[in-house]
């Protein structure tokens, strides 16, 4: 288990969501670990190894030892790795294997192009913001509603669903709700605030049936003023995901600034419900 002042200094020294302990233990139910300044989370027979050192620069070699000492303590026959660069002998052949980027945006940095302005202001003439720390069945609502419009993969489904359960339990996490005249809920995004540097984009959400345009620029404005009033540095957007999304995260100034590769290893068998696109592709 990780202590409390372990989890203070991975806070501290977080430049991913991944390295959010409370987000990743919540969602994932996993049991977190601090080994040679990597995180790993292991439950039952599966375990996610978090490539991406807290301090110093990435290196290959470190991933090889860490797997040898997670196989040898833990009875593990899935193993998900995460990093920068997955070494190509790590665990035999993988399953499946993703590649991405992280992107942010830079708080300091920020100027909003007048197309958006635009955007914004159009929304806030139909919409008002609303801040909570937990979601309602409005939003379970509208979080079957999108998964019934548009019909995501298991891995994304599990992740939405999820998103009750992780607010109530977290206490460093924020709903922003879009809500139109008639108090009906648009839009909403879940921001994660535990780390020290930055916010994290978890998730964002939009409804059709009470569908407001630009609702989504309009909370991606706010996410903005609550990490600036924060004085946190940038907001980690997580993963490019696909061109769509891509484009949304750029127009606001998202860039890349880490590389994402993710392998899947079955050790055994059987091929189980695969867990961490559900905590990764968020976003």
């Amino acid at each position: 288990m990780i202590s409390k002042e372990e989890e203070l200094y991975i806070l501290k020294r977080a430049y991913l969501p991944e390295h959010v302990v409370s987000l990743m233990t919540i969602i994932s139910k996993a049991e977190p670990l601090l080994i040679d300044d990597h995180l790993i989370y292991v439950k039952d027979n599966w375990a996610i190894l978090v490539g991406y050192p807290l301090n110093g620069d990435f290196s290959g070699n470190r991933i090889k030892p860490l797997v040898h000492l997670i196989t040898k303590q833990h009875t593990i026959r899935y193993l998900w790795v995460i990093a920068p660069e997955i070494p190509g002998d790590l665990a035999g052949i993988p399953s499946e294997m993703k590649h991405d980027d992280y992107y942010r945006l830079d708080i300091a940095g920020f100027r909003m192009k007048g197309n958006l302005h635009k955007a914004v202001a159009k929304a806030k003439t139909k919409l008002v913001v609303e801040r909570s720390g937990q979601t309602t069945e409005e939003h379970g609502s509208l979080i079957r509603e999108f998964l019934r419009r548009e019909k995501p993969g298991a891995l994304t489904r599990e992740l939405f669903s999820g998103i009750p359960e992780y607010a109530r339990a977290s206490d460093t996490a924020i709903i922003l709700n879009a809500r139109d005249p008639k108090g009906q809920l648009s839009a909403f995004f879940v921001i994660e605030t535990a780390a020290k540097t930055f916010d994290t984009y978890v998730v964002g959400c939009h409804s059709k049936k009470y569908y407001v345009p630009y609702a989504s620029d309009m909370l991606f404005f706010e996410m903005i003023n609550i990490t600036r009033r924060n004085g946190k540095s940038f907001i980690n957007l997580g993963l490019g995901v696909n061109s769509g999304i891509r484009r949304f995260k750029e127009k606001w100034g998202g860039v890349p600034f880490l590389r994402y590769e993710f392998c899947e290893y079955t050790l055994g068998q059987s091929r189980p419900f695969a867990i961490l696109d559900a905590i990764t592709s968020k976003l």
